[in-house]
């Protein structure tokens, strides 16, 4: 199962299950403005490609 982290990895923002993040395929992860921003959507870990984390439903 995906693991949704509750914090960016490079500012620390926080990173709601249900809200907008981005992963790589080793599931590193980051808020948008990072994403976008300070990464152009490459992973600075593995050099992957940062795409948008899917939602999971809040029970």
């Amino acid at each position: 199962m995906l693991e949704l982290k509750k914090e960016c990895e490079t500012c620390g923002a926080g990173l709601e299950a249900d809200g907008e993040a981005y992963i790589c395929s080793y599931e590193c992860s980051y808020c948008r403005r990072c994403s976008e921003e300070t990464h152009g959507y490459t992973c600075p870990g593995c050099g992957g490609e940062l795409v948008r984390r899917p939602r999971r439903h809040q029970e």
